[in-house]
């Protein structure tokens, strides 16, 4: 996405798009457990992706208790509170777990400060069976160092079985279709946009008809996108059950036959 409204634009984009005003990003991280990154500057506005602990939002305006910029990992644009963002400091690990308690001392047993959602970056520093951050303690089970690769996307998927959908959300109360893709591939590595048109553009090889599917391919569909879990059977989450459910891929295309001529638009494998 480019980052350009009416009276500013990053300057990045100088040379192929004209504006009153360039800014030059100014780049920050996210503070909280999470945040929605919205459309426009109101809580109550609609949320279009989400922002999870230690994320990069590169800052090019401010005005009153909003930020206008975009995440860093995949170039979303929008609107986030100023009040989430911070110092961007590099992160020394990574939440494995669907949900990390942080504990008030470093004992399973005091108090829970707030939640960490899977994906979430953190610095620290190892402390008899936890990880010491700024805010509380981690146990280390659920962490791993930063640069940490999961070696199953799908299985990463599998942690958010029965999670809410929620249009925008990457795991933090909830999740969506393509936001659940795109975090389960980025545990495993793999840069993934944010929105299901770009994804089909941009993930994988078209997979030949005929030819069976396996576990971690990616189905597309209009506006929506699942992984196999295996050779007919699709996680994914969604606004038909409301939640992240495994269910046959033969029962959401008969769902979408009504509506779409050609249900499934792509079948696309990622490479080994």
């Amino acid at each position: 996405m480019n980052a350009v409204r009416r009276d500013i634009a990053d300057v990045a984009l100088a040379e192929s798009i004209f504006a009153p005003h360039y800014a030059l990003p100014d780049v920050e991280g996210l503070i909280l457990a999470s945040a929605m990154i919205r459309c426009s500057p109101d809580d109550m506005a609609e949320a279009s992706s989400q922002l999870l602990r230690g994320e990069i939002f590169a800052v090019l305006d401010i005005s009153g208790d909003w930020a206008w910029g975009y995440s860093g990992h995949d170039h979303y644009v929008g609107y986030v509170r100023r009040d989430a963002l911070g110092l961007a400091a590099p992160a020394s690990h990574v939440v494995i777990a669907r949900e990390a308690p942080i504990f008030a001392a470093a004992d399973i047993k005091s108090a829970v400060r707030d939640t960490l959602t899977l994906g979430a970056r953190v610095s620290g520093i190892v402390d008899d069976g936890f990880l010491r951050i700024a805010d509380g303690y981690l146990h280390l089970r659920h962490v791993r160092d930063a640069d940490h690769i999961s070696s199953d996307p799908v299985s990463v998927a599998e942690q958010f079985l029965g999670a809410p959908y929620l249009w925008g959300g990457r795991g933090a109360g909830g999740i969506d279709c393509s936001g659940l893709v795109q975090l389960a591939l980025g545990m495993a590595g793999i840069a993934c946009p944010r929105d299901t048109d770009l994804q089909r553009m941009a993930l994988g090889e078209d997979i030949g008809e005929g030819e069976a599917l396996r576990r971690g391919d990616l189905v597309f569909f209009p506006g929506h996108v699942g992984l196999m879990t295996d050779s007919s059977n699709m996680i994914h989450a969604n606004a038909f059950w409301m939640n992240v459910s495994i269910e046959p891929l033969d029962d959401v295309v008969d769902r979408l036959r009504p509506k779409y001529d050609t249900p499934v638009l792509a079948r696309r494998r990622i490479g080994e």
